[in-house]
């Protein structure tokens, strides 16, 4: 089966070549570290280690920023491993260098036994956390095989995604059964691991990692756009974030009628995607709407448009200058993102109807009249309706701070599970007989 799926997996990787190519070059996708993806290993990475490795797997920003404090717990409670991190995307990889240290940090190898080999001959991982659902099945066997004990983290399986892995259950139980721990989010994502092939008595509900997620200092960018607003006695400040393709027309026919009602009111919109940064700012000057764009901005004062933030890494502390935030992909059927980082600092949140990917964090929030939904013809009227009401609005917020502060814990739940995996120390085998014959 193993030699099968290597086989079509290799196929679809040559003949999707062109397209990986068109990406590096119309967009600069893919292109960094593939090296690393390919089994080259960076020499940053091959430092000295005292003794066996730790791997965590983030794919991407959302991930990276999830294991924060248990990359944290893992340092302090194992100080003899090394605790190493990799990402499958360049945002993720540059989120991750910056908070874990560049010799730390690497892109994650594709699914092909030649490229896996090299890290698991350096690192000698003990063990292997994978967050959320990233099921690839030469990993997971190659991982196995070389004796590190290997764990599932924060997993959480979509709507959409348990269609998938419900269709192909009996080939995923297999590759599931390399995996010794699964800690899962909701008692929802529990059952839904156990329906695709979990073994259940390795399944465990320890909570959502992100609610754990501290606040880190505020870039620069924060104060200095408070500054701006005070200078300039902007008012509103709405922050759009992780918004995507279709979205952005919506949000901003929505900013013209609060700019009727408040001349002085400032959009913070940031994208969700890098390459589309260009494209928002042709929109928003085809529009007539003035804007600022943050890559460009000298500090002048802000007020009466779009402040475009079409940089990586600042959105978060940003959410923290608004009166009303709102959370993209959920206007249009995208699955929504995560509302923790508003919600951290208390501000009132809309998100759209599309939130299948955080259901169950969405209905925590709505059951306790912490988040409000609304689809794109409710959504002008929700944002003024919140903005003229001082009370309601600070009310909103406070009620999200208070539901998350009610949901932690989940970092220390997970330690403890992952401290049952270290001990008694594991044998290793040889990686001979784990990583030859396949390619």
């Amino acid at each position: 089966m193993y030699l099968l799926y290597s086989s079509l997996l290799a196929i679809g990787f040559l003949i999707s070549i062109p397209y990986w190519a068109f990406q590096m070059l119309r967009h600069g996708k893919y292109g960094s570290g593939l090296g690393e993806r390919l089994g080259r290993v960076a020499s940053r990475l091959k430092v000295q280690q005292l003794g066996s490795a730790i791997w965590l797997h983030a794919v991407s920003v959302g991930e990276v920023q999830a294991v924060t404090e248990l990359v944290s717990g893992l340092r302090q409670k194992f100080p003899q491993h090394r605790v190493v991190i990799s990402t499958t995307t360049a945002t993720g990889q540059k989120l991750a260098r910056s908070r874990f240290g560049e010799n730390n940090v690497f892109y994650f190898p594709l699914d092909f036994a030649f490229a896996i080999r090299p890290y698991l001959r350096l690192l000698h991982p003990e063990l292997i956390v994978i967050a959320e659902t990233e099921f690839w099945p030469n990993f997971l066997r190659l991982a196995k095989a070389s004796g590190a004990a290997v764990a599932v983290v924060n997993a959480r399986i979509s709507d959409r995604s348990w269609r998938g892995y419900h269709r192909f259950r009996f080939l995923l139980r297999q590759f599931l059964q390399n995996i010794d721990l699964f800690l899962a989010q909701t008692n929802e994502d529990a059952r839904r691991l156990q329906d695709i092939g979990a073994p259940a008595q390795r399944i465990q509900v320890s909570g959502n990692l992100k609610f754990d997620f501290a606040l880190a200092s505020p870039p620069p960018i924060v104060a200095s756009l408070r500054s701006a607003f005070l200078q300039s006695s902007a008012h509103p400040i709405i922050v759009c974030g992780s918004t995507v393709e279709d979205e952005e027309p919506l949000l901003l026919r929505a900013f013209e009628n609060v700019l009727a009602s408040y001349p002085k009111a400032v959009m913070i919109l940031a994208p969700r995607h890098p390459e589309r940064f260009e494209k928002i700012a042709e929109l928003l000057q085809h529009l007539g709407i003035r804007f600022w764009r943050r890559s460009l901005w000298n500090g002048d004062p802000v007020y009466g448009g779009v402040f475009l933030l079409d940089t990586i890494g600042e959105l978060a502390s940003t959410y923290a200058l608004a009166d009303v935030a709102f959370v993209g992909g959920s206007l249009v059927p995208k699955g929504g993102h995560n509302i923790i980082e508003p919600a951290q600092h208390g501000v009132a949140i809309i998100v759209g109807n599309h939130t299948e990917n955080f259901r169950d964090m969405v209905e925590l929030f709505r059951s306790r009249d912490a988040v409000r939904v609304a689809g794109p013809a409710e959504f002008p009227l929700l944002l003024m309706d919140l903005l003229s009401n001082d009370a309601e609005r600070q009310a909103l917020g406070q009620r999200a701070a208070e539901t998350l502060r009610s949901q932690m814990g989940a970092t220390q739940r997970t330690l403890a599970a992952l401290e049952g995996l270290l001990q008694p120390p594991r044998e290793r085998p040889e990686m001979s007989r784990a990583g030859r014959g396949i390619v």
